[in-house]
């Protein structure tokens, strides 16, 4: 291996986490190439608070592993954001009161919130999410909040590609039959209100 494929391999995630196996250092690398993107997730799902302790566990239980991730797979962004969903699976009534909180506060109440995590989502919008089905959650902020394709949500949560389309679009069909009609009433009256 010449020096410029040897950088391109020891910059690769791949790389990185195989050789972590023996040099434990290496993952030090992983964890600040990730670290804010689990974090931010975890916190878009759960609050910052919680988020901190899951995004801190989520690292631990992926260095404990390193030695069963394929670094054939190439990013290791999917197989944390794996880890990261299975840590949320012990949480999920702490992300449920957080929905359905977001969801009963007024809109300008949700714009003096000062917490980032939740400052972008409308109150409407969090009660319909807090009415899906938790896989169709998962799938949904891994695709929308995240930007993971298709293959890398499937690989995250290590269900077939398949699973991941249908869930997305139960997901889609759930949402916005629960928000449409809100947005029609809301436009009826904002149009009578300007008569």
């Amino acid at each position: 291996m010449d020096e410029s494929e040897l950088d391109a391999a020891a910059a690769s995630d791949g790389w990185l986490a195989a050789q972590s196996v023996a040099r434990p250092d290496l993952f030090a690398e992983l964890f600040d190439r990730y670290f804010a993107v689990v974090h931010r997730y975890l916190a878009r799902r759960v609050g910052v608070e919680l988020a901190g302790d899951l995004t801190s566990q989520c690292f631990v239980v992926a260095f404990e592993r390193r030695a069963s991730f394929d670094p054939a797979a190439g990013q290791v962004q999917p197989w944390l954001l794996g880890i990261a969903t299975d840590l949320l699976r012990h949480h999920w009534r702490t992300e449920q009161r957080v929905l359905e909180t977001r969801a009963r506060l007024s809109r300008e109440r949700a714009r003096e919130d000062h917490d980032d995590s939740w400052e972008d989502i409308d109150p409407e919008l969090a009660a319909a999410l807090a009415h899906l089905d938790g896989d169709q959650r998962d799938v949904l902020f891994l695709f929308a909040w995240i930007e993971l394709s298709y293959e890398e949500v499937a690989t995250a949560l290590g269900v077939p590609i398949g699973t991941v389309r249908s869930r997305l679009a139960r997901a889609r069909a759930r949402l916005r039959a629960e928000l449409e009609p809100q947005s029609l009433y809301r436009h009826a009256r904002e149009k009578s209100d300007d008569r």
